[in-house]
């Protein structure tokens, strides 16, 4: 496969100090650290799954990362948005991930779009992006949001944790000649409203910093060319033992 970006033809000099960095991803090569490094990556949410993601994409050394969420940082789910602060409760979570991010990565550009998600301008706000991930809660935002990325043509990384018991994630990238597909809404029956114990919020957070890290070293490996996009097919994976199978976008929707 190609990879999606291609290579600036040398890294930052301030890029090339940061050690720890290039000892993470000496197996990908300085190549691939320059695409990354050339790369635009659209995240949708900055909490949840959004936040483990939007760390580690700027550990990476992602070059450049629009931040897309409407909410502020709340108490109640502080734990699993490892991007945020106590400090930051109240504040647009956008601008609480800016700050995390470019402490990770002072290089980074970061681009903010702190409005919902629709269908009205999700084209828009994925504009000049190679990559979007959806981390998103809402069935209607990732329709929106795989419809806007199947029309742009930009691969889709895409990821679910289901409230307090859930333990698969899906990816696909342009699905072709169908309608997005996803296998779960986030919130069974029941649990919406309900004051999630300590014990719950500790698994919770658990299971989107594991998928958030799934869902970044997709990301990763599309910019470097180490992987290739999941056309036609779903991969679904377990974020308790991080097995994967696929199955064919034809099937799940049949089933």
């Amino acid at each position: 496969m190609h990879p999606l970006v291609a290579p600036t033809p040398t890294l930052d000099p301030a890029e090339l100090v940061r050690t720890a960095r290039h000892a993470v991803l000496a197996g990908i090569g300085e190549e691939g650290q320059r695409r990354l490094s050339a790369a635009h990556v659209a995240v949708v949410g900055a909490g949840g799954i959004g936040s483990p993601v939007l760390l580690a994409l700027a550990a990476a050394g992602v070059g450049t990362i629009t931040v897309i969420d409407d909410d502020v940082v709340e108490l109640t789910n502080l734990q699993r948005q490892l991007a945020h602060r106590v400090e930051d409760i109240g504040r647009p979570k956008t601008a609480s991930a800016e700050r995390a991010i470019t402490a990770l990565s002072p290089g980074a550009e970061v681009l903010l779009a702190a409005e919902r998600l629709d269908a009205e301008n999700a084209e828009r706000l994925f504009a000049g992006a190679d990559i979007v991930v959806d981390t998103s809660d809402s069935f209607a935002t990732r329709r929106d949001v795989a419809a806007a990325t199947e029309a742009l043509g930009i691969p889709l990384v895409w990821g679910a944790v289901q409230e307090w018991h859930a333990q698969a994630t899906v990816f696909w990238s342009n699905p072709p000649g169908h309608d997005p597909v996803v296998l779960t809404d986030l919130f069974p029956l029941g649990t919406e409203g309900e004051p999630p114990s300590c014990a719950q919020v500790g698994v919770l957070g658990a299971l989107c910093v594991q998928v958030g890290g799934m869902l970044a070293g997709e990301v990763v490996k599309l910019v470097t060319g180490a992987g290739e996009p999941l056309l036609g097919r779903l991969a679904m994976i377990d974020a308790l033992t991080s097995r994967q199978h696929e199955i064919a976008i034809r099937s799940a929707v049949s089933a």
